[in-house]
């Protein structure tokens, strides 16, 4: 039979604070509404058609001049990409990169398993990059003989929160040009830096070796499905080949919304006042922890959408555990360390020497719910 909907209640944790998620009771619901109706006011007849496999031109208009301002990207519209999502933006390149008779892609020893899947799901081997306080150690892609790409969280690691050191920046670039390379650049939360301005883009040092990925997923909200890829010349024609196929289609009303979003200045003051938000909420987890649990420190930048919360060796397990039970979704940094295809609770490589941590997604809980959240979570730290 169906599960009764009260037992499925409790399965469902009060405080869900796995990372990924922004705070998507904070969507600017009258504001893009605005925007809807006079994006579908103004809209041409062609915008109710099929569409471009790149997408609406309005959009991709307003996105080239938005991310060189924001981000420091170097784009004309017509190497911008729409995407459903990051995820299809990686399946695109990947399927791209497989097909040019590519065999293998760089990837940082911490990330989300989804998106190495979703590269061996295209053929592609995956080839773990080791990432210490200064990120990836992007030195190490020469060692890999005829590995020719790379993904790269380089303005925000995820989920260790560290920067990409300038040194590195230059040395993946230097690869890429030397080899012919590509690196694949995710900006997942690029606009979300709080203690200084962003670094910006990688894509702005070598616009012909780097792809850059941006979303909308953490700015606005996921349900948008809504990515951009800026795409080198020389590749623009096999990315739209495959996107051109039929089954990687975006919605285009959802495009010309966010392009009056943008083009009005509501997206800039949606996203300053998150930004103020997420920075207020990360400096009240900084001064929770240094009063309640001393022994717990916050690594990373002061950035993004979540922090990293190093534990006392020996405890991520246990803290995990006892949090479930205080009913608080939460993962330790482990969730995230690279594995080859294999069982979820083996260890990956050296994880003897990996440390204890929590990732705590304080950008998820709604307003109302952060306090408590909080306190939830330091019942449970050691």
């Amino acid at each position: 039979g169906t599960t009764p909907p009260a037992a499925v209640a409790a399965t469902r944790p009060t405080y869900d604070l796995r990372a990924g998620q922004p705070d998507v009771s904070a969507f600017p619901r009258s504001a893009w509404l605005s925007a809807a109706r006079r994006a579908l006011t103004a809209a041409p007849n062609d915008a109710f058609g099929y569409g471009d496999p790149a997408g609406r031109p309005e959009l991709r208009r307003v996105l080239a001049d938005y991310l060189a301002r924001a981000r420091g990207v170097r784009a004309a519209p017509e190497r911008i990409v729409i995407c459903a999502g990051f995820v299809q933006g990686l399946a695109l390149l990947s399927r791209v990169r497989a097909k040019a008779g590519h065999r293998a892609v760089g990837v940082e020893s911490y990330g989300l398993d989804v998106h190495w899947n979703v590269m061996r799901g295209a053929g592609l081997r995956t080839v773990p990059l080791p990432v210490d306080q200064q990120g990836a150690r992007t030195a190490e892609l020469d060692r890999s003989a005829g590995l020719r790409t790379v993904l790269l969280t380089p303005a925000h690691q995820f989920p260790t929160g560290v920067s990409l050191h300038p040194d590195r920046r230059a040395a993946v670039v230097d690869w890429a040009s030397r080899v012919g390379g590509l690196i694949l650049e995710d900006d997942y939360d690029g606009e979300f830096r709080y203690d200084r301005h962003p670094v910006g883009a990688l894509q702005g040092l070598d616009p012909e070796h780097v792809v850059y990925l941006g979303t909308a997923s953490k700015s606005l909200a996921p349900a948008l499905r809504l990515a951009w890829m800026v795409v080198p010349d020389h590749l623009l024609d096999d990315v739209l080949a495959v996107k051109g196929t039929g089954e990687w289609q975006s919605g285009a009303l959802d495009q010309l919304t966010l392009a009056e979003f943008i083009d009005s200045g509501a997206y800039d003051r949606h996203v300053r006042g998150m930004r103020m938000r997420y920075r207020r909420r990360r400096d009240q987890l900084v001064a929770a922890l240094a009063e309640r649990a001393p022994r717990v420190r916050v690594t990373g930048i002061a950035a993004g959408l979540h922090a990293v919360l190093q534990l006392p060796p020996g405890t991520e397990r246990s803290v995990v555990q006892g949090a479930a039970w205080q009913s608080l979704a939460l993962e330790g940094l482990s969730r995230y360390r690279y594995r080859e295809q294999r069982q979820p609770d083996e260890p990956g490589p050296g994880a003897a020497g990996q440390p204890d941590a929590l990732v705590f997604a304080y950008g998820a809980p709604p307003d109302h719910a952060f306090t408590g959240a909080l306190d939830a979570l330091c019942r449970v730290l050691p």
